[in-house]
């Protein structure tokens, strides 16, 4: 997949023309067998995390291997997301594969790091994403979870946030009317697409700060729309 966009991650999706009124009320079932091993992906992901963290620390670099590796658990993430409660783009049934599949109308792919700052990994994944965080909790439900743990002490408090939000909208008027409406589509495939450049940015894939910006539509935006490939804190110097 080349890079088309001036941040180091690329998200895409291919809205299906054709979609089920029905399916995406299963949909839950049916990604079950995604659920269990992404389940034990996500464990080995955040253990990689780990490993790479020290290995930037020492030697200023990503681990090619992991970070391959962790970039196709986010791709899969992305994949059954998309077919399922974060976007219901498609219902073409996610491949159970960590690489790239060009012809799978959901897409990921993140630029690998040739150096990466030593002292920026001590800090961006926890003080400089923290306004970050913020935001996609607004997108995700995270924040209406935390805002009502401390109100209520309910460890267990959900909220879907506006893309679960957007999603059950779109489903329903898909459900009526045949027809996903293409500005709902566009909004929720902006708040994912932060969602997942924050996430890269967390996991310590980029020093390349997340754009305080929402890039709508299925298609990252066009190169000559950039106005800079940094937005926010500049990283630090490798040392």
């Amino acid at each position: 997949m080349e890079q088309l966009s001036a941040y180091a991650l690329v998200l895409e999706g291919e809205q299906s023309r054709r979609l089920s009124r029905w399916l995406w009320l299963v949909k839950w079932l049916l990604i079950i067998p995604h659920v269990i091993v992404l389940f034990f992906l996500w464990i080995a992901f955040l253990v990689l995390s780990v490993v790479a963290f020290f290995a930037i620390l020492i030697t200023g670099r990503y681990p090619r291997a992991i970070f391959d590796f962790n970039v196709g658990v986010l791709r899969w993430t992305w994949r059954v997301s998309y077919y399922s409660y974060s976007a219901l783009g498609t219902d073409r049934y996610p491949p159970f594969r960590l690489a790239d599949d060009p012809n799978y109308p959901a897409r990921l792919f993140i630029e690998y790091p040739r150096s990466l700052s030593r002292g920026l990994v001590l800090v961006k994944w926890w003080l400089l994403a923290l306004p970050q965080y913020l935001i996609i909790g607004v997108f995700t439900g995270a924040a209406f979870a935390g805002y009502s743990q401390i109100r209520d002490g309910n460890a267990w408090a959900y909220s879907s946030g506006l893309i679960g939000l957007l999603v059950c909208i779109a489903g329903f008027v898909l459900l009526f009317s045949g027809r996903y409406p293409r500005g709902v589509f566009d909004l929720i495939m902006g708040m994912n697409r932060w969602v997942y450049r924050v996430s890269a940015y967390a996991s310590l894939m980029t020093d390349q700060y997340p754009p305080l910006r929402m890039d709508m539509g299925g298609s990252e935006p066009p190169l000559s729309a950039e106005v800079s490939r940094t937005i926010g804190p500049d990283p630090l110097p490798a040392t």
